[in-house]
């Protein structure tokens, strides 16, 4: 029975990704899916969010170097409300702004599985910090966050220290700003 499939570094695009998101709606058995590097854009991130909230045995998924924008952050983000598997999303390197993380920060405001989410390298600002930092306020589960190489500032990381505060469960918190590196720890 197969576990992992890692697709990595090929051209799937938004029609194989479709098509892996209609198998992934009655697979019973795979926990891993990489799909890094596969120039999948909104449309399959729309696919894959849609089998997510199907899904029972996946716990990670890697959608880094692709090209989702806030629309599929915004499909992945009604997922992660309704899933109940996925401990790991990765999302580092694509087009995701400030509208998709405050739809992954109302997100996490419910979810109560996902342990690491990776959205390092992407394009969200104080906006999207401050919804953040909102979430993990209320969040339980999540203890690794990766926001590194964003467009965050002074605001966004007053935001996010503000929510490390109130939040005694993530034990690590990475946050790279421009040439700043802040590492917060509790």
């Amino acid at each position: 029975t197969l576990t992992e499939l890692s697709l990595g570094d090929n051209e799937i695009g938004d029609v194989g990704a479709q098509s892996l998101a209609d198998a992934l709606r009655h697979n019973k058995s795979l926990s891993t899916l990489d799909l890094w590097s596969n120039q999948i854009g909104d449309v399959g991130a729309q696919s894959l969010a849609d089998a997510l909230q199907r899904n029972k045995t996946l716990t990670e998924l890697y959608l880094g170097n692709n090209k989702i924008g806030d629309i599929g952050a915004q499909s992945l983000a009604d997922a992660l409300q309704r899933n109940k598997s996925l401990t790991t999303l990765n999302l580092w390197d694509n087009q995701i702004g400030d509208t998709g993380s405050q739809s992954l920060g109302d997100a996490l405001r419910y979810n109560k599985t996902l342990i690491e989410l990776n959205l390092g390298r992407n394009q969200i600002g104080d906006v999207g910090a401050q919804s953040l930092g909102i979430a993990l306020q209320h969040n339980k589960s999540l203890t690794t966050l990766i926001l590194g190489a964003n467009q965050i500032g002074d605001t966004g990381a007053q935001f996010l220290g503000d929510a490390l505060q109130h939040n005694t469960v993530i034990p690590a918190f990475s946050l790279s700003i421009r040439c700043l590196d802040f590492h917060f720890s509790i």
